[in-house]
């Protein structure tokens, strides 16, 4: 079999066609239904208890963190009332071994040290006054108080907008000690250790801030009604009716006067028994030597942190294989160099994901003759010298496969949603939100996404012409203030379906007010009566 014989074979294994899209979708908006009515379910379907969405009037200053899987992120984030705002932050590797820390006090710990550091350098003067004002034994109130929302992007049961048990580790995380406790409480307890004047008033799933940020930013009259990350990890979030959340029919600490609540599906355990997802023999390899063996498995053929290792698998089955003969010497002769194509010992290659998703794009984007930008990555980045343009072929065709079957996946998802919500009977056009390397970066991610949206029947043509996919652009962090706003709205039993308010927080009155003097306090109480209000 030539080369080009078996990449074709593998590259077929990844087709995903129209029926079983259709499929797809039927079985995802049962998932949702089910996960309405009982906790449990594949589809976990999670009340965000956030039932305000911002229209992009309101202002204040506000932080937020964000643990959303590689990277650890702290901001502060000024909202300017026009749709608009502006952030500054500081974004930090999270160290493998914090990752697999044996104590959530670890990882919490590491945290809240980020949260000094940027406290430090970027609001110098605020946290010299709070830090003066605790040593001279005047203690604090709320209201001196950085409001900070906390982005944790795993899945977590959330009994209130500050207050969230972990479910399980997803991402590449492992720290057993975690599962089952709150979130909140544990990073404010690393807070309060080092006297840091923060306080942790919402706890935000990565895509229900990527929703509320895009409604923030969203200039169209028409509502966003989907929050959707396709990045390191794979979810969604939504606009639901309070009444068809079955399973929180008895709750009786939420805010019904709106009659909505973001709910955060956890799509990616979307049929975790795989009857409707596409199975492939790299799947399942992947699968079993994951973390966290029959769960997530639609992350797991979606997803950036996975579809380099799937790429992986398929090409190592090619390097195996001698009647392929894939970077082997007897394609050596298309060569620019006229090399010896050599695997070294230590390429990636051979490592468990030590093939990154950002080859499939590259790949997907090179169109430079003989695939010459695809040959130089493979031998820069992956040890792979003199890959011949046959090698190189070979590669972008499983890739793209890999990287299509993602994309036509991601449109089950984003048409269930449209279809259980009836936004294509109640507006002319349909908002989402979307944020993530693949929706980003991927050439064509959304082509293939649209492609397969006028492929389910109860979208078509003409519906997937009325959705408008929009990147939300720094979502976890801007969802997150916007979060924290709604969780202090709320706390003063002001909330409404479209938020109009407008403060002036404590500490943007401080950064902007500051002078060394004794009675900085005493003017910081008149500062908050004047400067504090709230319409709605």
């Amino acid at each position: 079999m030539t080369l080009a014989a078996a990449a074709e074979r593998i590259a077929a294994q990844f087709e995903y066609p129209r029926s079983a899209v259709q499929r797809g979708v039927h079985e995802f908006l049962r998932e949702m239904k089910e996960g309405l009515r009982k906790s449990g379910t594949t589809l976990s379907q999670l009340p965000s208890y956030v039932t305000a969405v911002p229209d992009g009037s309101e202002k204040g200053v506000y932080m937020a963190v964000d643990l959303g899987g590689t990277n650890f992120r702290v901001c502060s984030i000024r909202l300017h009332g026009n749709g608009t705002f502006s952030l500054t932050q500081e974004k930090t590797k999270v160290p493998a071994e914090m990752m697999l820390a044996k104590t959530g006090k670890e990882l919490f710990g590491f945290m809240a040290d980020r949260i000094e550091a940027f406290l430090k350098t970027h609001h110098e003067a605020y946290h010299a006054a709070h830090v003066r004002r605790r040593t001279r034994g005047l203690g604090y109130s709320d209201e001196e108080m950085f409001s900070l929302g906390f982005t944790f992007s795993f899945p977590v049961e959330q009994q209130g907008i500050n207050k969230g048990t972990l479910i399980r580790w997803t991402k590449g995380f492992d720290i057993p000690d975690v599962i089952g406790k709150d979130v909140c409480s544990l990073l404010q307890t690393e807070i309060d250790a080092r006297y840091l004047p923060v306080r942790v008033v919402a706890l935000v799933n990565d895509t229900v801030g990527t929703l509320l940020a895009r409604a923030y930013t969203n200039t169209s009259k028409n509502a966003t009604v989907l929050g959707a990350i396709f990045g390191t990890g794979t979810n969604g979030a939504y606009v639901e009716k309070l009444d068809r959340i079955l399973k929180m029919s008895d709750a009786s600490d939420v805010d019904r006067s709106t009659g909505d609540m973001i709910i955060n599906t956890e799509w990616g355990s979307f049929d975790n028994p795989q009857s409707v997802l596409p199975v492939t023999s790299y799947d399942i390899q992947l699968d079993q030597n994951s973390v966290n063996p029959g769960v997530h498995m639609f992350e797991k053929r979606v997803s950036g942190l996975f579809l380099g290792e799937i790429l992986r698998r398929a090409l190592l089955e090619l390097v195996k294989d001698p009647s392929a003969a894939l970077f082997s010497d007897e394609n050596s002769n298309q060569n620019d160099t006229h090399s010896t194509t050599n695997i070294a010992a230590s390429s990636p290659l051979y490592e468990p994901f030590g093939l990154d998703t950002s080859l499939l794009s590259l790949v997907a984007g090179d169109d430079s003759k003989g695939l010459k930008i695809t040959r130089q990555a493979l031998d820069g980045d992956y040890g792979i010298s003199a890959a011949s343009a046959e090698d190189a072929e070979a590669v972008r065709l499983i890739a793209a496969a890999i990287g299509k079957r993602a994309a036509r996946l991601a449109a089950v998802a984003i048409a269930a949603i449209v279809i259980h919500t009836n936004a294509l009977r109640t507006a002319d056009q349909v908002d989402v939100g979307v944020d993530g390397s693949l929706v980003e970066f991927y050439p064509n991610f959304e082509d293939y996404v649209r492609e397969a949206l006028r492929e389910i029947a109860q979208i078509g043509e003409s519906g997937e012409k009325r959705i408008h996919i929009g990147i939300a652009k720094d979502g976890s962090g801007v969802g997150a203030a916007l979060c924290a706003l709604v969780a202090e709205a709320a706390q003063r039993g002001k909330s409404s379906a479209v938020l109009d308010c407008e403060m002036l927080t404590v500490a943007e009155a401080v950064n902007d007010e500051y002078e060394e003097s004794d009675n900085l306090f005493s003017r910081l109480i008149g500062v908050i009566n004047d400067a504090v209000r709230l319409r709605v």
